[in-house]
């Protein structure tokens, strides 16, 4: 079975370029801001849309992130509205492969089985759930491959040649490599460890590898896309959409825009990295 995910990097390969993933928080700063934001993705130049769960406790996230979520949240957004926001965004666009990402509590609570039934219904492609290693496949990953979502693992800079083939073992869809160790948006990747990374588990699967982590404008999007077979950016397009609020933390008409600049800025310094690795 193809999923959307499985077509789009087949597209972006054909293309000869990385795909262009972008992370945002359902919700943040309202639910209907937050719809604008994620319609407004891939025409601004988003080929995959990781849109993150809120949940009280984000334990993998940096400060940007975690602000989100609990903007989200004090705005009332939940795992229910969560797959609202995809059955909305998929009114117009059935074509984009949607991500969630997030933690596997408020899946738990929601009921695993009534999850992946309403997930699949609304058009959710895939899965992150950050803190479910392979050990727990039985929870969610083997059922979620069983109901057609793809379920996409990370692979970090500490996961060595003895750790990857468990790692790697079921997941699908594409490998998402954090290139630092640490949280969201705290620091900047080392761009000549990037390629050796990318090889290393390419020798193991014939997944995708995204690259993510330290993303934050054109440079370093064509940096990492030089290497991979996609770029993944989320905490500067938080960033983006913060300082687009009022005093408040309300948003504003140009929320949505200025999160879609910072895409377009950012796909084409993707795209770029492919025209210069031809010439």
């Amino acid at each position: 079975m193809t999923t959307r995910i499985d077509a789009r990097f087949a597209k972006t390969r054909a293309e000869g370029r990385a795909a262009l993933v972008t992370f945002v928080m359902a919700g943040d700063p309202d639910p209907a801001s937050s719809l604008a934001v994620v319609k407004a993705l891939p025409a601004a130049g988003a080929d995959v849309i990781e849109i993150g769960m809120p949940f009280t406790d984000p334990m993998a996230d940096g400060p940007s992130i975690q602000a989100a979520g609990l903007r989200a949240l004090h705005a009332g957004m939940t795992l229910k509205k969560t797959l609202a926001l995809v059955a909305d965004f998929r009114k117009a666009d059935n074509d984009t492969p949607v991500v969630l990402m997030g933690y596997y509590n408020p899946i738990y609570v929601y009921g695993v089985d009534r999850f992946l039934a309403d997930a699949m219904a609304v058009g959710v492609d895939g899965l992150i759930v950050v803190d479910l290693p392979p050990e727990e496949d039985e929870e969610l990953c083997l059922p979620a491959l069983k109901a057609g979502v793809n379920f996409i693992r990370l692979a970090t800079p500490t996961t060595d040649d003895r750790r990857l083939p468990a790692v790697l073992s079921n997941t699908s869809g594409f490998v998402y490599y954090v290139s630092i160790t640490g949280v969201t948006g705290t620091a900047t990747p080392d761009y000549s460890k990037v390629a050796g990374a990318v090889a290393r588990i390419k020798g193991h699967t014939n997944l995708p590898v995204a690259v993510g982590f330290g993303v934050r404008n054109a440079g370093t999007a064509q940096a990492i896309a030089a290497h991979a077979d996609g770029v993944v950016v989320g905490t500067a397009l938080i960033d983006a959409l913060k300082g687009s609020l009022d005093a408040d933390g309300k948003a504003t008409p140009q929320t949505p825009q200025a999160v879609a600049t910072l895409v377009a800025d950012i796909a084409a310094g993707v795209r770029a990295a492919r025209r210069a690795a031809a010439e």
